[in-house]
């Protein structure tokens, strides 16, 4: 059955882990409305491509501008029965927007299915739902994790970790133990 899913993103959103989900989540069928916090259906936000080249950390370049196909402020929440949350460096700043804060918290108020990747557990430690929650991120966010709470998930990059109705995976490699975890929980 076709369900309504979120998901909210924005500038400098990773490439993959906006654009491989969102591209899925049509494929099976389901609606799937891509937002960003001041902007409307039809604009655009740039990515990023992060790549595990052995540095200290993840490298990054420019991506592909991806079309946003709804309004931000035209959103409830209640009308979804799901939320993706990108990861690269848009949780940094969407986890400043207590609107944004208030849609991540609404999925765990009501036990509806919420998949999260690399960075997005910022947003999630600062929407403060990760409290006794087992939680996968890129690593350079366990600390948030924990101090929100969250039992950090030590995982392969291409391994998920599923704990209730949350989903989280390190980074783009896990793209097909995210989804299918993902799309297990959805069903």
């Amino acid at each position: 059955m076709a369900k309504n899913i979120l998901m909210i993103t924005g500038d400098f959103t990773e490439d993959y882990e906006t654009m491989v989900p969102f591209q899925i989540l049509l494929t099976l069928g389901h609606k799937v409305d891509a937002v960003c916090p001041d902007k409307a259906a039809g604009d655009s936000v740039k990515t990023a491509i992060h790549d595990f080249e052995g540095d200290q950390t993840y490298t990054e370049k420019p991506g592909h501008n991806f079309a946003l196909n709804a309004t931000f402020a035209d959103i409830d929440p209640a009308d979804y029965d799901a939320l993706v949350i990108p990861g690269g460096r848009a949780p940094e700043y969407l986890r400043l927007d207590p609107k944004v804060l208030a849609m991540v918290r609404h999925f765990f108020e009501t036990n509806k299915p919420v998949a999260a990747i690399c960075h997005g557990a910022q947003l999630l430690a600062a929407a403060g739902v990760l409290d006794g929650r087992a939680c996968s991120a890129y690593p350079a966010c366990a600390p948030e994790v924990k101090a929100a709470g969250g039992e950090y998930a030590e995982i392969e990059v291409t391994e998920a970790h599923t704990d209730g109705n949350l989903v989280t995976a390190p980074a783009w490699p896990a793209h097909p133990q995210w989804m299918a975890q993902f799309l297990a929980i959805l069903e």
